[in-house]
């Protein structure tokens, strides 16, 4: 009980940080004298109260968080703070709490499905809001906190350990937690600014601009727009989408250390980056050119401007989309989905597998097939020069069973409430994936506002999984986390 208290006065840390947020779209609310000014100031008050009674109620209990309470915490900010993040959306719109929920989770894991129509004609301040929260996801709400936290006398070293993704969660790249966190998030909003400035001076309003950035920058893909970044149907602003895109995509860790060394080599040196950029731009056009093959396009080179876009965007988790990919052939839509279940590199704002595991695996079945003709060789496993631990390969496959498994039995959970199976099937795929439309009933033409209460829970679930790579949520889930 007594760490659950202390867990509890660390989560009111964290709750009296996000409700800080708020104050972004309170002040556009202000600015152009929306209606919605009055809501986000009561919902700051809220939050942020809640937050400093929780904080306040329960500091004689903080010590030191240990492994367990690191996992136990992230659960709770994770599956909590929605319950913060939807009250915005409830206030304003005609929504219920499901849908709202989803929406808070989809913006807090950096996914990008929605349920919400008519964003053209929402208030800036909610659809500024909506980015913020995808941005805030990106990153991670825990990083932030664990730079701040300190300050008032909280560890938060088995915080960061539990929230960060990525199979090699030891490397650190500052003596310090805390200056690791901020090293990062001054890195994520430094390439914001550089993402709103080129934005704004192409053509977007200040709102739309500010908006994407914090989109593009989360991998998160929320627009402002129904028509998402069709909308401006521009060819420039696209070409900027990309780059940041795929800038996003990459180890953050490995921005930070090219700052510091100021050569190009480090992204050379990293073992993602290459793989990474040279996957997703080629099958952008491979995928462009069999669209004008298939007569999809006349042109070739409005295939492959087509192509190329939407395939960074479903492959980089983000979730734009400048056409309705799902009236595409099949092959191209699946292709694309494939893409974003492993492309982006660990430490990115990006979801899914990570472009690593998928390496090691791969590598992994190199090694069995050639066990198989020399049954005594030693054959390591190798990446970035450096020999992987058996270890590391077994968290690896173990991870991969899960994420498999757990594709597989959500989509019989949504085929056994009455979806077709392509719907169904990428439902869960772009949710536990953190990616955003699927195909069918939940394409980049229409919403998830088409599922029922159940399914809605179970993409949120699923997105939740996804964001935190399945162990650190599972973990709390198992007896054996809860013995003493």
């Amino acid at each position: 009980m007594l760490a659950l208290f202390s867990l509890l006065h660390v989560l009111g840390g964290v709750v009296f940080l996000f409700g800080l947020t708020l104050g972004l779209p309170m002040m556009v609310a202000w600015i152009n004298d929306e209606p919605t000014l009055r809501l986000f100031v009561k919902d700051l008050l809220i939050t942020c109260g809640a937050g400093l009674f929780l904080w306040g109620g329960f500091r004689p209990f903080r010590r030191e968080l240990r492994i367990k309470d690191g996992f136990l915490l992230v659960a709770l900010v994770w599956t909590g703070l929605p319950l913060f993040g939807m009250l915005p959306l409830l206030s304003h719109l005609d929504i219920g709490v499901t849908d709202a929920y989803f929406e808070a989770v989809s913006g807090l894991t950096a996914t990008g499905a929605t349920v919400l129509a008519g964003l053209d004609g929402l208030p800036a301040s909610i659809n500024i809001w909506r980015g913020e929260l995808q941005w805030f996801g990106g990153m991670g709400v825990i990083v932030l906190a664990v730079a701040i936290l300190p300050m008032l006398g909280i560890g938060g070293r088995q915080l960061f350990k539990a929230e960060t993704p990525g199979p090699m969660k030891e490397t650190r790249l500052t003596p310090r937690i805390a200056q690791t966190a901020k090293g990062l998030w001054l890195i994520y909003a430094g390439l914001t600014a550089a993402c709103f400035a080129a934005y704004w001076a192409f053509g977007m309003s200040w709102t739309d601009a500010l908006m994407h950035a914090f989109t593009t920058m989360g991998l998160a893909g929320f627009s402002s727009h129904d028509a998402s970044f069709g909308h401006f149907d521009s060819q420039t602003l696209e070409i900027i989408a990309i780059t940041f895109m795929l800038i996003s995509g990459i180890n953050f860790a490995t921005h930070f250390n090219f700052v510091r060394a100021r050569t190009f080599g480090i992204y050379t040196h990293d073992g993602e980056a290459g793989v990474f950029v040279l996957t997703v731009l080629t099958s952008g056009i491979l995928i462009g050119v069999y669209l004008w093959a298939a007569g999809q396009y006349q042109e070739i080179g409005t295939a492959l401007r087509y192509a190329m876009f939407n395939t960074v965007s479903v492959a980089t988790t983000t979730g734009y989309a400048t056409t309705d990919f799902g009236l595409w052939p099949a092959f191209a839509g699946f292709w694309m989905l494939l893409l974003g279940t492993f492309s982006t590199s660990s430490g990115s704002t990006g979801g899914g597998i990570k472009i690593i595991r998928a390496r090691l695996l791969v590598q992994q079945l190199y090694r069995e097939l050639k066990r198989l003709l020399h049954p005594s060789a030693q054959i390591p496993v190798r990446y970035a020069g450096a020999s992987v631990s058996n270890q590391i390969i077994f968290a690896v496959l173990a991870f991969f069973f899960v994420f498999v498994l757990t594709a597989v039995v959500m989509t019989l959970a949504m085929m056994a409430t009455g979806l077709d199976p392509v719907t169904a099937m990428t439902a869960v795929v772009a949710t536990l994936s953190n990616i955003g439309p699927g195909l069918g009933q939940v394409g980049p033409a229409t919403t998830f506002a088409v599922l029922n209460d159940f399914q809605t829970w179970l993409c949120s679930f699923a997105m939740l999984l996804g964001r935190l790579e399945m162990f650190t949520f599972l973990v709390v889930l198992t007896p054996a986390f809860w013995r003493k």
